[in-house]
């Protein structure tokens, strides 16, 4: 499945939008969205086949198809060491709405979350619109030590809330349990809600390990709302389907009311919870192809921008982008995107604020979530352009 070759470039020509093959001219290597380039497990195929076969696509309960429900439930006991009732789970039509969802809930206008820099735009994105202030905290890379005090010292009366993002796009760091205690007594502290994002909490490479916030106690659970999604492990993201997990039954519903799932204007399509169950219930093997492909690639990634003069890339531990600093190049993120794409013919995200926050500059994403050919070919583009 996960084989030098087995990349279906054709297919994604046609249908892979959102910065990747569809939205680049030819010849063009995309390593930008953290999408797989390779098509989703066969069991979900069949999965989504046996359920359509009868032509029915009729509306599903307001608060999600049962079992869909169960199966997030099972596998956050099962996976996470994570207690949460089915009736305290509800699917989103996408982890990106769920992290909208829930600073829509918990933030007024004037209020302060905080978010860590660098991170996702879709943070800083989601506070902003419903009119409250997203206040960065600069995480380092690697293993060196967060500065918790400083992170304390954030907090104001203003403040309800801190983001997380674990594994962090897009650093690939993995929060060890001590750092996530931490993180969740100083919530348990000052009452802040903890947005815990978890789309990428499978792919995680050895030795590191994933622990789930919420799993650390009750008291860190109950301050604790889980959003999670399918793209990243399965290549759902056109189904757009995540599931949001409430601690209690008073943060469940302003969860749903605020969804407005109660109504029919908004909420997540049978089909994305047909598929994400058969993912939970049927596609570990597959997970674990596709994890240790990764892993593979990863080194490969690592190894060869390494290589390059004046970049210098950790290897992340989790997630499947790597976060390049090319400040030793003498060049910016935008000009060695520019570069890139015009003289080796590959795709980067590069380091902007807008992208990422402030953090990010001096660096570029890739993403090496392909097949061994394409990945060495991209690669072997951009050392020759940059050894030039």
């Amino acid at each position: 499945m996960f084989d030098r070759t087995f990349v279906n470039l054709a297919t994604l020509k046609e249908r892979a939008y959102n910065l990747r093959w569809a939205m680049v001219s030819d010849g063009v290597i995309p390593l930008t969205a953290a999408d797989p380039d390779f098509p989703s497990a066969p069991e979900i195929h069949e999965g989504l086949s046996d359920y359509i076969k009868e032509r029915y696509l009729c509306y599903g309960p307001p608060d999600g198809l049962p079992f869909f429900k169960e199966s997030v439930s099972r596998f956050f006991q099962e996976k996470r060491n994570l207690n949460c009732s089915p009736s305290l789970i509800f699917p989103v039509d996408s982890a990106a709405f769920g992290i909208y969802l829930i600073t829509k809930t918990f933030l007024n206008p004037g209020d302060e979350a905080i978010i860590f820099d660098p991170v996702d735009f879709l943070f800083r994105y989601s506070i902003e619109t419903v009119h409250a202030k997203a206040i960065p905290f600069a995480i380092p890379p690697g293993d060196d030590s967060i500065d918790f005090d400083r992170f304390e010292g954030l907090i104001t009366a203003k403040t309800k809330m801190i983001c997380l993002c674990n594994p962090l796009n897009p650093t690939g760091k993995v929060f060890t349990k001590a750092e996530l205690l931490k993180i969740g007594e100083i919530a348990v502290k000052h009452q802040l809600i903890i947005l815990s994002d978890e789309i990428w909490s499978d792919i995680v490479f050895k030795p590191s390990i994933y622990t789930s916030m919420a799993s650390l106690g009750k008291d860190i659970q109950n301050h604790t709302v889980t959003v999670t999604g399918f793209s990243k492990s399965y290549g759902l993201a056109g189904l757009r389907i995540g599931a949001v997990l409430a601690s209690n039954t008073e943060h469940y519903k302003r969860l749903i009311d605020a969804s407005l799932h109660n109504s029919t204007i908004h909420g997540a399509n049978v089909l994305g919870q047909v598929a994400a169950a058969t993912a939970l219930n049927k596609c570990s093997k597959w997970l674990d192809g596709f994890i240790s492909h990764l892993h593979n690639m990863r080194d490969l990634c690592t190894q060869e921008l390494n290589s390059i003069p004046g970049i210098k890339c950790l290897a992340p531990e989790g997630c499947y982008v790597a976060f390049a600093n090319i400040t030793g190049t003498g060049k910016s993120s935008k000009e060695m995107h520019e570069l890139l794409l015009k003289e080796a013919k590959v795709a980067v995200v590069p380091g902007l604020k807008e992208w990422f926050g402030e953090g990010a500059d001096g660096y570029i994403r890739l993403s090496f979530a392909t097949s061994e050919n394409i990945l060495k070919e991209a690669l072997h583009r951009i050392k020759n352009t940059l050894n030039k």
